[in-house]
């Protein structure tokens, strides 16, 4: 079912997580493999530069979580951050009626002078990482800024990938959706997402990278590398609607929706296409601006 799933979305012209820890240093070790040696230098010494104390260690696949512990360092203390970036990590593209206009809040421009880390509240992860890379690129860019760039880029390019971060069905990305499976405690539509099918490829990001890995071809890398960040929206979405959202069962009487086998061996297995998807991304972009 999945292949047939894939060929279609081809064709396609509040405080959340994506993924959790482990699908984004999945992510940043897939990318990792593929960086030019060049870029990779320059990956590293600019994530030494990390003094923020909200990550163990600048390693790349560590820093990839960064984003997260960002927004969330002040929650209990003002909010500034949170309330700053917590909706650059998702595109609400209305299931019904996908708008990316809309969905990215008319793509509000950065003012003249401002750097992308301190950009409006109100913008989309399609925005950001835009403007993120246009910051890599630029000489003029500052040391620091240019590590909260990468930092946010390690983040975001795989946030994009989550199909519950770019759709929504009014139900804040699959947050309001109680689900079940066979083998794992009830949460949300958006958790299961996040965490569990990623759970399903193995427990430990290393050895999931490298399986991963194996089975990416030259064709993949090829084609994944083609489009733009808003292209790669709407192949998210597109897996929303196919899948994630498209394959749920009719809820229960208690309003719960319990996952069949077939349901969660699809997911799994669009879990595991978006994973590799956003780390060959990922390095492309990477390649892109910082050799």
């Amino acid at each position: 079912m999945i292949v047939s799933l894939i060929c279609v979305m081809t064709l396609w012209p509040p405080s959340v997580y994506a993924w959790g820890d482990e699908g984004h240093q999945i992510v940043a070790l897939i990318a990792q493999h593929y960086l030019d040696p060049e870029v990779q230098l320059r990956v590293q010494r600019l994530l030494a530069t990390d003094a923020s104390g909200l990550v163990p260690d600048s390693s790349m696949a560590t820093e990839a979580t960064w984003a997260d512990r960002y927004r969330d360092s002040d929650r209990d203390a003002g909010a500034l951050r949170y309330r700053q970036t917590r909706q650059w990590h998702y595109v609400d593209l209305a299931l019904d009626a996908p708008d990316m206009d809309r969905a990215c809040f008319a793509h509000p421009a950065l003012p003249a002078g401002t750097p992308a880390s301190a950009g409006p509240a109100a913008d989309c992860v399609v925005d950001k990482i835009d403007q993120f890379e246009a910051e890599l690129v630029d000489p003029r860019t500052s040391g620091d800024e240019q590590r909260l760039a990468l930092q946010f880029l390690l983040h975001l390019i795989g946030d994009l990938h989550q199909p519950l971060h770019a759709s929504d069905d009014a139900d804040e990305g699959g947050n309001l959706k109680r689900v079940a499976a066979r083998g794992m405690r009830a949460g949300s539509l958006h958790h299961y997402w996040d965490v569990e099918f990623v759970r399903r490829l193995g427990e430990q990001p290393q050895p999931v990278s490298q399986k991963l890995l194996a089975r990416i071809s030259a064709a993949d890398i090829k084609a994944w590398q083609r489009g733009s960040t808003a292209d790669w929206a709407r192949e998210s979405f597109a897996l929303a609607q196919a899948v994630a959202y498209g394959a749920l069962p009719a809820p229960g009487d208690r309003g719960r929706y319990r996952l069949s086998a077939g349901y969660v061996r699809d997911a799994v297995d669009a879990v595991q296409l978006q994973l590799s998807r956003a780390g060959v991304r990922l390095a492309a972009v990477l390649n892109r601006a910082l050799r």
